[in-house]
């Protein structure tokens, strides 16, 4: 028998990776297909549930990067190694890797963005010779702010990396400015047939593909992600519906010809 979607079940947390005072990820054990860009709701008795994105695949276990925001975060945040966490999902359609093979890929993230994508950072970090070139442009606030700074120092060895801030705060070795200031500097073959994926705000979202546009690249060649929008999950509660889209079922990832409009 198909398992049961609306039934929670239990998962050990086996790590917890600090990033910032308020961002930290959560290792959990989990037994099962899953893909970049899908999400799990996380939940605690008496205290609720909350959609978080998959940051990281591994053998037996999934990666929730959790930002400390609410009641059930705060509570999350009370949890440490050999404690366990009601999980469901995963949900929606992640991204397909199988998309981005054998092209030249950019991966433009903001913020917490970056987490529902950095599986797909991560696999083409270690298979670089299944794509045609690989560019990460990754924004954040302030230096402080900067997640998965470990991972950036292994990625930097296999792609093109470009970290920036939105500020200067001192002594850092980022880039200053916001993300889309970077794609007309993109080094690229062939802009046409090139792929990209964009997640983080829906400002930064619009006006980045745009610049994607600007760039050369196609429409159908565009993917993002509605990741902040999720909620229930399952298309019951309806707060991610948007027209005749609900987000947790059609996405969270969708390719831009089908998502722009979400964008507006």
């Amino acid at each position: 028998m198909p398992a049961n979607e609306y039934l929670p079940f239990l998962s050990e947390i086996k790590k917890v990776i600090k990033h910032t005072d308020i961002e930290y990820t959560f290792r959990l054990t989990y037994e099962g297909e899953v893909k970049p860009g899908q999400f799990f709701e996380v939940s605690i008795p008496k205290y609720g549930e909350a959609p978080i994105s998959v940051s990281g695949i591994g053998e037996g276990t999934v990666d929730l990067t959790i930002r400390r925001v609410g009641k059930v975060t705060n509570e999350i945040f009370e949890r440490y190694v050999g404690d366990k966490l009601f999980m469901r999902g995963p949900y929606g359609n992640g991204f397909d890797i199988e998309n981005y093979k054998g092209k030249e890929l950019v991966i433009i993230a903001g913020g917490t963005g970056l987490s529902p994508v950095k599986g797909v950072v991560d696999y083409f970090s270690n298979h670089s010779e299944e794509t045609k070139g690989m560019t990460l442009i990754a924004g954040f606030k302030t230096p402080q702010d900067i997640l998965f700074l470990e991972d950036f120092g292994r990625w930097q060895q296999m792609l093109e990396v470009i970290l920036t801030v939105d500020c200067a705060e001192g002594d850092t070795a980022c880039q200053i400015g916001l993300v889309t200031q970077y794609i007309p500097e993109l080094t690229l073959k062939n802009a046409a047939e090139a792929v990209a994926i964009v997640v983080g705000p829906p400002m930064m979202m619009k006006f980045t593909t745009q610049g994607l546009l600007d760039r050369g690249f196609r429409e159908e060649n565009i993917w993002i992600s509605h990741e902040r929008k999720m909620c229930c999950g399952i298309g019951k509660c309806g707060h991610c519906k948007i027209d005749d889209t609900y987000v947790c079922l059609d996405g969270p990832v969708f390719n831009y010809v089908i998502g722009r409009q979400l964008l507006d």
